[in-house]
Order: C-alpha cells, then sequence, then structure tokens
C-alpha cells in the first residue's frame, strides 16, 4: 500500500461497499414501507443479493492480498528471510491480514444465506470484528513515521473504529436505517479518505509530496477531513431520494389502484389513533 495505487484500491473498494450499502438499506426500507411491493422485491431476491454480494467482498479481499503480495518489491509470501535475519515486507503482510479478515466477513455473509441454522447477525459481527481488527492494524502502522503521515493515518482510524462501534451497535438494533447509513457515510469517508492519503503521501502527478513537517498542512487536512465527511451526506441523501423515488415509481406503474387504498387505509388508522 505504499503507493498511490496502494491507497486507491482500497479507497475504490470501500467507496463501492459503502454505496451499496446504502443502497440496499434504503431498498429494503422502501419495501418495507411500501407493502404493497413484496412481490417486486422478495426476500430471496434479497437473499440471492447478500450471497452475490459476499461473492464479491471475497474478490476484493483476494484481489488485495495478491496484489500486496506479489507486487514489485513485494514479500511474495515470505515473512521472515532468515539468511539475511529480518522480516519482509511487514507493511504489506499488515494489509493483508486486513483483507483476510473482510473476506471472512464475506464468507460468513455467504454462509448466513445459504445455511438456515446460521443466525443473520453473525454477519454484522463480523464485519464489526473486520472493523476492529484493520482499526488495531492501522493504529499500530505508523511507527517511525514524518509527522503528517501519522496524523492522516490517525483519522483514518478514528473513522474505523467509530465505523466498527456503529456496526457493533446494529447487533442490537436490527432494521434500524439510522445506523445503517450512519454506518454506510462512515464506510464512504474510509474510502474517500484512503485516496486523499494516497494524493497526499504519493502525488500521482510525479510532483513533490507535501511537506511533511509543515503544521498549515495538518491545519487544512483537518478541514478536508470534515468536507469529505460532508461529501457523503450528500452521497447517501442522492441515493436515499433516487432510490425512494424508483420504489414508488415501480409501485404506481405496477398496481396503482393498491396504492390508493392503502393510502387511504393508513389515514383511516391515523385518523382512529388520534381519536
Amino acid at each position: 500500500m505504499g503507493s498511490f495505487k496502494g491507497h486507491a484500491l482500497p479507497g475504490s473498494f470501500f467507496f463501492i461497499m459503502g454505496t451499496w450499502w446504502a443502497i440496499k438499506s434504503i431498498l429494503k426500507y422502501s419495501c418495507r414501507k411500501q407493502k404493497q411491493t413484496s412481490y417486486l422485491v422478495s426476500k430471496a431476491l434479497f437473499c440471492r443479493l447478500e450471497i452475490t454480494e459476499g461473492i464479491i467482498i471475497i474478490c476484493m479481499a483476494l484481489t488485495g492480498m495478491v496484489g500486496e503480495q506479489f507486487i514489485v518489491g513485494g514479500p511474495h509470501l515470505t515473512l521472515y528471510n532468515y539468511k539475511a535475519g529480518h522480516w519482509v515486507q511487514l507493511l504489506s503482510w499488515h494489509h493483508c491480514t486486513m483483507y483476510f479478515f473482510f473476506g471472512l466477513m464475506g464468507m460468513t455473509n455467504i454462509l448466513c444465506n445459504t445455511i438456515t441454522s446460521l443466525p443473520a447477525s453473525l454477519t454484522k459481527l463480523m464485519m464489526a470484528n473486520a472493523l476492529f481488527v484493520e482499526g488495531f492494524i492501522f493504529y499500530n502502522h505508523t511507527h517511525g513515521r514524518e509527522m503528517l503521515d501519522i496524523f492522516v493515518h490517525q483519522l483514518l482510524v478514528l473513522v474505523i473504529l467509530l465505523t466498527g462501534l456503529i456496526t457493533f451497535l446494529e447487533l442490537f438494533a436490527r432494521s434500524n436505517l439510522t445506523l445503517e447509513l450512519l454506518r454506510s457515510s462512515f464506510i464512504l469517508l474510509q474510502g474517500n479518505w484512503f485516496w486523499q492519503i494516497g494524493f497526499v503521501l504519493y502525488p500521482p502527478s510525479g510532483g513533490p509530496a507535501w511537506d511533511a513537517t509543515d503544521h498549515d498542512n495538518i491545519m487544512f487536512l483537518t478541514i478536508c477531513f470534515v468536507w469529505h465527511y460532508a461529501l457523503t451526506f450528500i452521497i447517501v441523501g442522492m441515493i436515499y431520494a433516487f432510490v425512494t423515488w424508483l420504489v414508488k415509481s415501480r409501485v404506481n406503474r405496477f398496481c396503482p389502484s393498491e396504492v390508493g387504498l392503502l393510502k387511504n387505509a393508513e389515514r383511516e388508522q391515523e385518523s382512529e389513533e388520534e381519536m
């Protein structure tokens, strides 16, 4: 990961998954509200989507692990060089370990949706576990580095641990849209910030790297981090508007009469509750 591409790859993975998890959460919520869409979006479809999601996560993890191991100068599955008497590319092994735990999460997602005896919440537990492991790894990832390098990774660790905490809370608050969208926004922020770290430490244009001792750079990156966070809320808001519009338009297209009946029934129920 000690290059721009090495940070862009996990950044892209997290951005894609954060976007997908936001879409999935909003789609489930919209379908629960629009009860007559059960025949449009069935539980079997969501089950197939979960299995496909697990396969994609495993493929992403394998891509990251292979990239870290077999790039030019990579460890090539060698952990310790006995002839030279030193460890081989431990930072790459850090990254491989991170990818490995997310691969386990993908495998758990597949098993929980194919074996009925397994609890569905096991996937969230494995996701929280993968995030806590990632946070632990990156917390111990910058010993002996420059001030700027340490700072951008500290912000990354903050996001990772918050995401892990929110994911763990989802175990006790199932189908909570607020928590799910908050988790998705932090995953998006993590993806964005991986890209930002790549631009700061390894400029793709080939220009000079940022001054690692300039305090003004840290001041700017503090603001930049908050801007990235604001951008994630804009993205989630746009996804919410699009998905809810799409579900309502599909319902109005396929069963307009049922929509009218359902709205009247809901109004009658609300009036009875008020009385």
